[in-house]
Order: structure tokens, then sequence, then C-alpha cells
């Protein structure tokens, strides 16, 4: 099982903070690191010193990391129209040498969007579906050839459509808890499918339902990878759980009842019923992103025990 850095820049870290972070995450062998696309914190936090971009982090990310994946969970179709987001995330995946992965959901935190005067359209589902095939479309036009596209909510006419992201094709992650809507786009575009904060028994049924369309589109459900993002707090003990707990505002049976909480023993356990259920890939969500000791023991004592 892949175990990936996921973090939330929004609940207050700057660009900083980010890269010491992005550098553990390569130093300790995790496999990739994530962001959240938000620009307004969320809970109680002042958020200080306010938002960061995804896409202008990621870019510095992509020069100062050398082997990691890069890549958001999810990046907001509401903040940026489909073409130049097809060039920023072409031009960082050539920045990256080839590592980006484009995480692509249809927005739902309105509060963000007034507090920084982004049009929050009602209907986002349809916007999102014709921005994946905007997306993928250009990237996969050939190079002297054109791409349009004459949809209900973007028009494109005989664009270039450059530049082409360094690698053949950049994995796209679609996710979420819709039964029929999502696992229809996943079947459609996804490389990879994403289930955030589920149970064991919430995921089953959920990868269940995107194996379905999968086949109904007639692609064989094993072409997708199915992943899961999780709250992650281990201690060595009990105490330290608890020390970690308090730091993100949370409660340890609730973290162990919702999340990846506990012993490292526990949270080995309780990724494996992940595993069991076919989910080859964990995004694992931390919160305080001071604390690179904690990263640290996750490596150690509980990546070195998923082989």
């Amino acid at each position: 099982m892949d175990l990936r850095i996921f973090t939330e820049p929004q609940q207050g870290a700057d660009y900083e903070t980010l890269l010491a972070v992005a550098r553990a995450t390569e130093e300790l062998g995790f496999d990739a690191f994530f962001r959240s696309d938000h620009y307004l914190s969320m809970g109680s936090g002042d958020g200080l010193p306010g938002p960061t971009d995804a896409w202008i982090t990621l870019a510095g990310l992509a020069r100062e990391t050398k082997r990691i994946r890069l890549g958001t969970l999810m990046t907001a179709g509401t903040f940026r129209l489909p073409g130049v987001l097809a060039i920023q995330v072409a031009q960082v995946d050539r920045m990256s040498g080839g590592r980006v992965e484009l995480g692509l959901g249809a927005g739902w935190f309105e509060e963000e969007h007034k507090a920084y005067g982004i049009p929050f359209p009602k209907e986002r589902f349809g916007r999102l579906e014709e921005q994946l095939a905007i997306v993928t479309g250009l990237w996969e036009t050939e190079v002297g050839k054109t791409f349009s596209h004459h949809g209900e909510y973007y028009q494109i006419t005989d664009s270039p459509a450059l530049p082409k992201p360094a690698q053949s094709r950049v994995p796209v992650l679609i996710g979420g808890h819709g039964a029929s809507r999502t696992p229809r786009l996943a079947a459609r575009y996804a490389d990879e499918f994403n289930i955030p904060f589920a149970s064991v028994e919430d995921s089953d049924r959920q990868f269940g339902r995107v194996r379905a369309a999968a086949e109904a589109a007639g692609r064989p459900a094993g072409d997708l990878v199915y992943s899961n993002a999780l709250v992650v707090c281990v201690g060595k003990s009990d105490a330290e759980v608890a020390r970690r707990a308090a730091a993100i505002g949370r409660e340890v049976d609730e973290l162990k009842a919702n999340g990846l909480a506990g012993s490292p023993a526990e949270v080995v356990d309780k990724l494996g019923r992940y595993a069991a259920i076919g989910s080859s890939r964990v995004y694992l969500q931390v919160l305080d992103l001071e604390d690179l000791d904690h990263l640290e023991l996750i490596s150690a004592r509980v990546q070195s025990q998923l082989g």
C-alpha cells in the first residue's frame, strides 16, 4: 500500500512550512505530497498567515523536490477556467519532470467563494464534467492539431492545445460519496478513485459502485486505482496519541473511529482492513504541519510494515 501525505494549508501554513513537510515526505520515503485547494480556513482556527494557492505551491515544490509525486485533493473546478487549468497543470508537470497528478472536484465551500469574489454557480457537477472533457481533451490533442469544445458551460474554438505535460498522461483523480453520477464520471475520466473520510464499509460500497460503472462503460474495473483519504494521529504511547489529538483539536476516540489513530500497530491493522477491500493507496491527512516527528514515526513504524 502506498502512503501519501495530504495537507490542509488553508488551516494555517505558509510556503516555507509546506516546503519543510514536502522535503520530509521525500526524505522519509512516502510516495507523494498532496494538498487541498481552499482559500478559507474551516472551523475555529484563524488560518494565519492566510491561504496559499495550490498550483503556485506545487510549482515551487516541483523545483525543490526530486522524487515524490505532487497533486491536489481536490482542485476546485470553480476556481479556474478549464483551459487555464490545463496550461497550469501541464506547466507544473514539466517543471517537476513528470510527477504531477490532478485531483479535480466540483467545488463546494460557498463561504470561501464569497470571501474572495469567486462565482459559485448552482450547477457545478455539469461544469465539472465539461472541465474534465476539456482538460483531458487539450492534453490528448496531437501537436499541430487543434481542439474545440462546444458545451453548455464552456466554449473552446480551435485551441492549439499547448503546452503538453511531460507525462504522456497526467493521472486524473476523481472522488466523493455520490452514488451514481460520481462513479459514472470516474469510470469515464479517472485513473484513480478516492473516497475521503469514509469507513471501511462505506468505502467498500462506493468502490463497488465505481467498479460496476467502469464495467458498464466497457472498461475493466481494475484499470482504476482505489484510494482513501483519512486523518492520521499516531503515537508510541497513549499519552503521545492524546497529545497529538489535542494539538489538532480532536478527541482520541473519535479519531480512532473515523481515521487512523492510535499506536503504530493499531494503524497498521486498520490499514489492512482498507487494503482488504481493494484500497491500494491512502492519503494521510496531516493537520499539525509543525510536527515532523509525527511523519518520522509513521515512516519508521507504520510504512515500514506495509511491504
